[in-house]
């Protein structure tokens, strides 16, 4: 195998491949990524198991076909350190390859490709189109409410909902939840729901760009596959079964309060530098046109700030977790917000105001 290539041809799919690959792996291969030369392009991929991610660069003609594994983080770090306008040569020689770029040199040991493992193929259930920029859209308006690491594994991780006129993506934690809804239409007779893993949203969103046209998204029973150009992403999906999110939405609350996204994220911020490092609640006491927000510590400090905001019901006080509606108010991107509340033990219903969007966050209350 033998090719050249320049830093900047290689140096995004590189990123981006690596990026699936774990730093610590059980099996030494994993940590390597395969590049495989063959009809004047390279491709690249990394996998952990559940993730795997394909880039293709297309090559001069002056190339020796062949595949073989080195290890991803050292040749990222090299490729990192060369200079902008860098060629790169790459040369298998006795189970070694050699990287040269001008005066510098490089000498990587390798694994070979067969020991390489590669997702399975499995029969398509049913596939979709839509704009990369929809879909980045989508994932980065609900993906902050998936959970970290719950014991129910099927939280860490995002509900896709494909119905014949409709894709929706619902994120939760037990605690808060996101979902957006974009309407479509999709050959599908009946409406599926598979869930996709922490992991595979993660990288799946940085592949996305605004300008990156269109990307096919292939469901099959155990897998997603998602093809644009330069890359293949193919990730397992979660097998579990996502709790109903039509009983968590609140319905019926009469209380309507409508702020400004930047002034309520600013006030809630300060608050919560003195709001309980370990519960971060904060007391929310909704008046007439007036929002006043109060936080407390174990060390007996207070912050309160007051914010104006349209609002004509009945007095109400409630307790939330700061955090989890500053990350709405980051979220959000029209310029006021609209909270829908019915009583101090109730979820707060927020949806941006301007009715730009569909994106729909449910928060529940805390007890102080």
């Amino acid at each position: 195998m033998q090719l050249t290539i320049s830093r900047e041809a290689l140096l995004r799919p590189l990123q981006l491949v690596s990026g699936v690959v774990e730093r610590r792996q059980t099996l030494p291969v994993l940590s390597n990524v395969l590049l495989v030369v063959k009809n004047n392009e390279l491709s690249l991929t990394g996998t952990d198991l559940e993730v795997e991610l394909v880039g293709r660069v297309s090559i001069d003609a002056a190339n020796e076909p062949g595949a073989v594994t080195v290890p991803a983080r050292k040749l990222l770090d090299i490729c990192k350190s060369l200079s902008d306008d860098a060629e790169i040569e790459m040369k298998l020689n006795d189970a070694k390859l050699q990287v040269k770029s001008g005066r510098s040199r490089f000498t990587l040991t390798t694994l070979p490709a067969t020991e390489f493992p590669s997702i399975e193929e499995e029969p398509d259930t049913f596939s979709l189109t839509m704009s990369q920029e929809k879909l980045r859209d989508l994932l980065e308006s609900t993906s902050f409410a998936m959970a970290q690491q719950d014991v129910r594994y099927y939280l860490n991780g995002m509900l896709f909902e494909v119905a014949k006129d409709y894709l929706r993506v619902v994120a939760t934690d037990g605690h808060r939840l996101a979902m957006e809804t974009l309407n479509m239409d999709n050959s599908i007779s009946e409406t599926q729901q598979l869930i996709l893993p922490r992991k595979g949203i993660t990288e799946l969103s940085r592949l996305l760009s605004d300008d990156g046209g269109d990307i096919d998204l292939t469901f099959g029973q155990n897998h997603i596959r998602a093809k644009i150009p330069e890359f293949t992403f193919t990730s397992k999906l979660v097998d579990g079964k996502f709790p109903d999110y039509n009983r968590v939405l609140p319905k019926g609350g009469d209380r309507v309060m409508i702020g400004d996204c930047q002034l309520l994220k600013q006030a809630f911020t300060r608050v919560s530098i003195l709001s309980n490092e370990k519960y971060r609640g904060v007391r929310v006491m909704l008046s007439p046109n007036e929002l006043r927000i109060v936080a407390n510590n174990p060390e007996q400090e207070e912050a309160e700030e007051v914010v104006a905001v349209e609002y004509d019901g009945d007095e109400l006080e409630i307790g939330f977790n700061v955090s989890y509606l500053i990350d709405v108010l980051t979220t959000v991107s029209s310029k006021s917000i609209r909270a829908t509340l019915s009583d101090p033990n109730s979820s707060a219903l927020l949806e941006a105001n301007d009715g730009e969007s569909n994106a729909l966050y449910v928060v529940m209350p805390m007890r102080l």
